[in-house]
């Protein structure tokens, strides 16, 4: 065995590992073997770790030894070569050993680690990755954290229900909506509903942080492996998405939808998040929040839901079309939603094992399902003239259709539902081209009671309590008012010639239920019975100075407003006689200011308006204006009565004491100046009032009202089908009611003109002969009445929109058109009873 050489101090602190684990030894002069240092030359191993074992003792520390070069300059292992290696050296030196070819020689300061396997480093490299990732991901949510910020909400989801009542303020009348949607307090939620929303939709939603991850990798397991498709979103997601987020399904819409949602459940508590959710959700058939879904399918407040019910609603939450209470072929599938809700509540406690068991043998009852009819029947001209209204009072549409009012209107349940029996049970059946409008007025606040507009608001929505026609007869009032006012009495001699010829050949009769009687000289009181159209002629043309201009300023003043009154030209013989249209509610309007001792009021619809809160938003504030004095408004209703007491208007007498006027007016088509056709009677009229209560009834025919009645109608004077229906429906409202009383007459003392004197041996109905009246100023050409027009409706998007209607539109301002735009007039204007 040949002698061991030494080894140098460098090939020792080379060999040696100073914390005894495996290292690397020369390549050209030694190997590693585990667990133990080989030395080629010497053939002898020692133990690693074993320092004692050694030949000489490896250092404490690792280090280079004195003198030796830096790190990075490698030596060969036989020193007598010298100098660095380099490419042409490394060539040049002679192989050790077969083994040495593929390696190069390790030097003594060459102290490269052992290279690990592949499987290692890809492992390592594969934490170091997803530790980066995590550390990126973690600081992309902070960041889009700190830059998304809560959007303002969807506006149709912050929109409530505006209802409307009657003036008691409980009978509703209808709604506006843009969603069905009635907002409640989280108190005013029963605890049934609160744990059947969280069974069916978010059972961890107490503890979650706004997202559930274990709901998360459910869904998607179970999308992974079924066909069907599994929710993962908590309530406060779904609440999310409905409330700020489009219903797109993207990943941004989903990355949006998790950072609001925790940034939501950082900023709101539990039952702020709940109660914003079951106010919000949709639960089919138009319903949106609980307080609408219980209405909806149950009749009922949602305070009052049972275990059962609120179990059905929540199962409803997950796909309203598919769960449909209403659809039977959703009933199976409605039914394993229910189980799994009851399920839930069981399993946290909420209902106990003998409630489920009987819970879950049948689904609850639902009330029987109601198309939307908002505006069908006679409600509908209701609720159309408070919206024009609420616009008038300066409510945006906003408001009226999503802000959540509530609006007490004038109209009296009773009232209204005794001006609908009325006219259904007085309009002669078979007739319908027939139309009735009805307006009753409360005299001393101008509150509009009750109208009739027409029978269905969904088939035609013209509104004949708002457009009107010639009053006829029914416009002699004004001129009597006008009379008294300028000095004349109810005593005041007139004079009631029939024809009563005026310049150009042009003739007044007296028509109606008087026959064409000429009555001679006749009282202002007389002929206002009677309804003497020639004595008011005479009036209006000859008796009174200016007397047409001073009969249209006092209807003006009584309430026919500007728009009504610029129809009538006061150079007309007859303006007196009603020859251009005037709206029904004006009329009722106008008489309601003799009622009020001569003091006017406005007409109007709303009474009061709240928003969601109970905060008053309007009052209406009742402004009378002085139109007459009260004595002349006490002599004007003193004539009035004796028209219902023993003139042409006694079949409107009613149960308390009333004063009205009939009106019946004619149509006559006029061409270039030149009458077309016969004249026939257009409308029929009876106005009256008692203390309490004014009351306009119109009867018309056809699409634009200005049809035949005579031949259509079995009589169509206003003293008949008209005062009749004002009859039965005062005595209807009035029952069992304070009448109330007139004020005396005043029997103003003429100051101007003649007092009449009866003559005892005449009587008022002699023929008195033709007479020609002296030469006036030319009367100016026949107007003609306009063809009424109706203002396109604002649309309701949850509802039916009832059809258009092909003919003109009714005016927003309550009125007929502009008179320059008429085409037809009368042949003999206002020809009357």
């Amino acid at each position: 065995m040949a002698p061991r050489q030494p080894v140098s101090t460098a090939d020792w602190i080379y060999r040696c590992d100073t914390s005894n684990q495996m290292s690397r030894s020369r390549r050209d002069t030694g190997s590693r073997a585990r667990g133990f240092w080989i030395d080629p030359e010497v053939r002898h191993t020692w133990p690693m770790g074993r320092a004692s074992a050694r030949p000489e003792a490896c250092p404490a520390r690792r280090g280079r030894p004195p003198g030796s070069k830096p790190r990075g300059v490698r030596r060969v292992a036989n020193q007598s070569h010298g100098g660095p290696v380099t490419p042409r050296s490394r060539k040049a030196q002679p192989a050790s050993r077969a083994g040495s070819r593929s390696r190069r020689a390790a030097q003594p300061g060459d102290e490269d680690k052992p290279r690990k396997p592949l499987w290692r480093r890809l492992v390592k490299w594969g934490l170091i990755t997803g530790v980066v990732m995590f550390v990126l991901a973690i600081a992309g949510l902070f960041f889009a954290y700190r830059a998304v910020s809560i959007p303002d909400a969807n506006a149709e989801f912050l929109t409530q229900t505006t209802k409307v009542y009657y003036s008691d303020g409980k009978h509703k009348i209808g709604d506006f909506q843009t969603q069905n949607r009635t907002s409640i307090g989280f108190d005013e939620m029963p605890q049934t509903i609160k744990d059947a929303v969280i069974a069916a939709e978010d059972r961890s939603f107490y503890t979650n942080q706004g997202l559930d991850f274990k709901g998360i990798a459910r869904a998607l397991r179970d999308n992974a492996t079924t066909s069907g498709t599994s929710g993962g979103s908590t309530i406060t997601q779904q609440y999310v998405k409905v409330l700020y987020l489009t219903q797109d399904r993207t990943m941004s819409r989903k990355a949006k939808e998790a950072i609001l949602s925790i940034k939501v459940h950082n900023q709101m508590s539990k039952e702020e998040i709940l109660e914003g959710y079951l106010n919000t959700i949709y639960f089919g058939n138009g319903a949106y929040g609980i307080e609408a879904a219980s209405q909806t399918y149950f009749g009922h407040k949602a305070a009052k839901l049972t275990a059962p019910q609120a179990a059905m609603l929540s199962s409803v939450i997950n796909n309203p079309s598919a769960f449909d209470p209403y659809d039977e072929s959703d009933r199976d599938r409605l039914m394993g939603r229910y189980t799994y809700v009851l399920d839930g509540m069981r399993k946290a406690g909420n209902i106990t094992e003998e409630d489920y068991a009987k819970y879950v043998a049948k689904l609850p009852k639902v009330q029987k399902q109601r198309q939307s009819n908002r505006f069908g029947g006679t409600k509908g001209f209701l609720l159309r003239l408070t919206e024009q209204q609420l616009r008038k009072e300066g409510f945006s549409d906003s408001q009226i259709t999503g802000g959540g009012l509530k609006v007490v209107t004038t109209f009296d349940y009773d009232a209204q539902k005794a001006a609908v029996e009325t006219v259904k049970e007085m309009k002669p059946d078979g007739l319908k081209e027939l139309n009735v409008a009805l307006s009753a007025v409360d005299p001393e606040t101008g509150a509009l009671r009750a109208m009739y507009g027409g029978p269905n608001y969904l088939k035609s929505q013209l509104n004949w309590a708002m457009l009107g026609s010639q009053p006829g007869s029914s416009f002699k009032p004004f001129a009597v008012a006008a009379a008294l006012s300028d000095g004349y009495g109810l005593k005041t001699q007139l004079d009631g010639s029939s024809p009563l010829r005026l310049k150009g050949g042009a003739e007044i009769e007296n028509q109606g239920d008087s026959g064409g009687r000429s009555f001679g000289p006749v009282s202002l009181e007389y002929a206002t019975q009677e309804s003497v159209n020639t004595a008011f002629v005479d009036l209006t043309y000859d008796v009174m100075e200016d007397g047409g201009q001073k009969t249209i300023d006092a209807a003006r003043r009584a309430g026919l407003s500007a728009t009504t009154t610029k129809r009538y030209d006061p150079s007309v013989a007859v303006v007196s006689l009603g020859y251009a249209p005037v709206p029904n509610v004006e009329m009722a309007a106008a008489y309601a200011t003799f009622a009020n001792k001569g003091k006017q009021n406005d007409w109007y619809v709303i009474q009061r308006v709240r928003d969601r809160a109970g905060e008053d938003l309007h009052n209406h504030t009742v402004r009378s204006k002085k139109a007459f004095s009260e004595a002349v408004s006490a002599d004007v209703t003193k004539a009035l009565q004796d028209v219902v007491g023993a003139g042409s208007g006694t079949n409107g007498r009613t149960m308390c004491p009333t004063a009205g006027k009939t009106g019946t007016a004619t149509f006559q088509k006029v061409e270039n100046g030149e009458e077309v056709g016969n004249a026939h009677v257009s409308s029929s009229w009876f106005v009256g009032f008692t203390p309490k209560l004014s009351t306009a009834v119109m009867y018309v025919r056809g699409k634009n009202g200005n049809e035949a009645l005579n031949g259509y109608m079995p009589t169509f004077y206003g003293g008949q089908y008209p005062a009749k229906t004002f009859s039965s429906f005062m005595n209807k409202v009035l029952d069992g009611g304070d009448c109330g009383e007139f004020p005396p007459a005043a029997n103003i003392k003429s100051t101007k003109g003649k007092t009449f004197v009866p003559v005892p041996t005449e009587t008022q109905e002699t023929e008195r002969p033709k007479k020609d009246r002296p030469d006036r100023p030319s009367r100016p050409g026949r107007p003609t009445r306009p063809a009424p027009t109706m203002p396109t409706m604002p649309t309701q998007p949850t509802d039916p929109e009832p059809p258009q209607p092909t003919r003109p539109t009714q005016p927003t301002d309550p009125g007929p058109p502009d008179p320059t735009e008429e085409t037809d007039g009368p042949s003999r204007p206002g020809w009357g009873d």
